[in-house]
This record gives structure tokens, sequence and C-alpha cells, in this order.
């Protein structure tokens, strides 16, 4: 019949219901249209009657009717080699269902007002050898450099989403504070924009009672957790322009940015072995800590 498509599935699509399949390439396509469709059978899969409901996998060949009005959504946003490379450039790890990269400060995640260039739209640079973008599947502060994990396929975005919900994937983060925690280990349980938080830390290193290198393991997700936390120990981390309002040293040798770096997640639990990531620490919180006198021996 002059007008049918048969489109396979891709694998970045397999497990996904039907109607949610075509929701996304064809998203003019209406409910009722849709379903008259699929009670009148010209919507198929591998040659046989499918339901709304009926989930999708990889290979299968999706019989798509004349459609006159309700085109596949085209591709507009172009992405360019610049920001292809530098992208590709970002990634520390990868393998068939994750890329992790290492986040520069500075780089929103997503984006928003005012924000023209942000990780979001730079996904399409991340497809390697796979029809579709990797997926984001949580996100980390702008100013905050360090691991920020990507889905390859759904299936696996669904498993690190559950995963991060439950906070099975624990996290080490590094911070340089003005001022010295009392003590040089413990946990706050501050509470966070009046929810339940708690974050272990831990003093690397220090430079008297003037600066510290510190370990923060959050053990919630709440927004800000550990610039909040370590504010409430009155060290708050140099360069956070949010909550550090006391004065503050001045040293015009550092860069003006955050020092918060998310080093190190730990993957066992998705992978049922031992697995980590770690993200090197960037140029200005290496040149920093030798500024400042700081000892930090790199871990795996």
């Amino acid at each position: 019949m002059p007008g049918v498509e048969i489109v396979k599935v891709k694998s970045s699509d397999a497990g996904m219901r039907l109607n949610r399949w075509f929701l996304k390439y064809y998203p003019s396509l209406t409910l009722g249209h849709f379903q008259k469709l699929v009670r009148t059978k010209q919507i198929k899969v591998d040659g046989k009657r499918a339901e709304a409901n009926t989930r999708i996998f990889t290979g299968q060949e999706i019989r798509i009717p004349p459609l006159m009005h309700e085109k596949a959504l085209p591709d507009k946003e172009v992405l360019s080699r610049n920001d292809e490379q530098y992208v590709r450039s970002l990634v520390i790890y990868m393998d068939a269902n994750l890329i992790a990269i290492n986040k520069p400060a500075g780089l929103a995640v997503q984006g928003g007002s005012g924000i023209k260039k942000h990780l979001a739209g730079m996904l399409k640079g991340l497809k390697f050898e796979l029809d579709e973008a990797p997926k984001l599947v949580h996100r980390i502060d702008k100013e905050t450099s360090g691991i920020l994990l990507l889905a390859r396929n759904r299936a696996f975005a669904e498993k690190l989403t559950k995963a991060f919900k439950e906070h099975k994937l624990p996290k080490t983060y590094l911070a340089i504070t003005q001022n010295v925690p009392a003590k040089k280990e413990g946990s706050v349980t501050v509470p966070v924009e009046e929810k339940k938080a708690q974050t272990l830390y831990k003093v690397l290193d220090s430079l008297g009672e003037r600066f510290a290198l510190v370990q923060a393991n959050p053990l919630s997700g709440r927004k800000h957790q550990i610039r909040v936390h370590l504010l409430s120990l009155h060290c708050p981390i140099l360069g956070d322009d949010k909550y550090f309002v006391e004065p503050r040293a001045k040293i015009s040798e550092i860069k003006n940015k955050l020092y918060l770096h998310a080093y190190k997640m730990d993957l066992s639990y998705l992978y049922n072995k031992k697995m980590q990531i770690v993200a090197p620490l960037p140029e200005h919180f290496d040149e920093a800590i030798d500024f400042l006198g700081l000892t930090f021996k790199e871990t795996k």
C-alpha cells in the first residue's frame, strides 16, 4: 500500500510501549487517531495485530500506515564538529550501557534562563555506534565539576534512575574549604530545605586552621547538600557565591571557581562486582591544592 512505512525498533527503544513509541516519533498524532489505527489493525508489529500497550523490542518491525499530517518529527538540531569533539573529550568511561563524563565547572547540565550552552544540547555527540544519544539520569550543579553518568539505552536508564533514588551508588566528593572543621571527621545531619539529609566528611589535609581539603560522602541526595553541610560546620567551600556570604579570604592567585568536585562513584551494585569510576581533578582544583600547600593522594 502506498505510503505505508516499515520501521525497525532501535535498541534504545527496547521495552517501550507502542503508544509511547508513537508519541516519541509522531508527536502530532492524536490519541484518538492512534487508537483508531490500532483498533482497525492498521498498526502492526512483526506483521501481527498490536495493542497500545504492546511492548516492543530491538529489531521488531512496526507497520506505520499512511499518515497525512502526522509526519515524524525532523531532527533539526545540528551539533558543530567542535562541540562534538569537546563533549567526547569529557568521556572517562564507556561500555555498552553507560557513559561517564568528567563535567567541567561552569558547564550546565541542562538549559535554562540565560544558559545557551549546556550538556543536554551536546549529547548527540556521544552517540558513537548507536542510533540515539545517551540519556541524562541525574544532575550535578553547573559550578560543580566531576562525574556525571549517562545511560546508553532505555533499560539501563531505568536501572540507573532506580539506583540513584535508592542511594545504591556511593559518591565521594572533594572540597576545599575556608576554615577547618573542629572535628577531623564526622557526620552532618542538618536538614536541607526542611528535608532530612546526611553527609559524612573527613579532613584529608589542612593549612593550619585557614584552609582544608575535605572528603564528603553524601548519604542522601538533597540539592546543594554538601555546600550547605560544610557551611554548617563554619567551613564554606571556596568559590561558593551562593552560600559563602561571610567575609572571605582574598586569594587572587587561584581561579574564581567553585572548589567542589564529584571525584568518585561506586557502581558495584549495578555491575555485581567491584566497580568504581574516578574523575581526575580539574586544573583549577590541582592548582589551588598546590598553591595552598595541601596534599592529596589520588586513589582508585
